[in-house]
């Protein structure tokens, strides 16, 4: 894991906040992908409503797991997206959350990928 830049994020709970992330290779260059979030979330007029992966280069979406209600006694939480393509050469990507009320500004993850041995089943975590 490389740490996104700890004094550009809001800490503050109401930001929702990426507290860890697990990616399982796939093999074609398909990924799943888990990530943790914490937020402060108040029921529906205000919760951690989605989780995105970007190339942390370019900031090219890759995938984004929409979150459809809220998790006011589940925190953190984790939600999964599978089949997400990363392209073989891409090096890093970052993980972030939002919220419906604040969009995005809490904790990112940025994750370093290995440049060889990609096989199946290839885990690589971030915390």
């Amino acid at each position: 894991m490389i740490p996104a830049d700890e004094g550009a994020f809001n800490a503050d709970p109401d930001f929702a906040q990426v507290r860890s992330v697990r990616l399982v290779h796939r093999g074609g260059g398909s990924w799943d992908v888990s990530v943790s979030v914490f937020h402060n979330d108040e029921g529906w007029s205000h919760y951690a409503d989605a989780w995105q992966i970007l190339d942390d280069s370019t900031g090219e979406l890759l995938g984004e797991r929409i979150l459809a209600h809220p998790h006011d006694t589940e925190q953190p939480f984790t939600r999964s997206l599978g089949g997400v393509q990363i392209p073989s050469d891409l090096r890093t990507v970052r993980i972030r959350a939002k919220c419906n009320v604040h969009g995005f500004g809490g904790r990112e993850l940025v994750v370093e990928l290995p440049s060889e041995g990609r096989r199946v089943g290839l885990e690589v975590t971030a915390e």
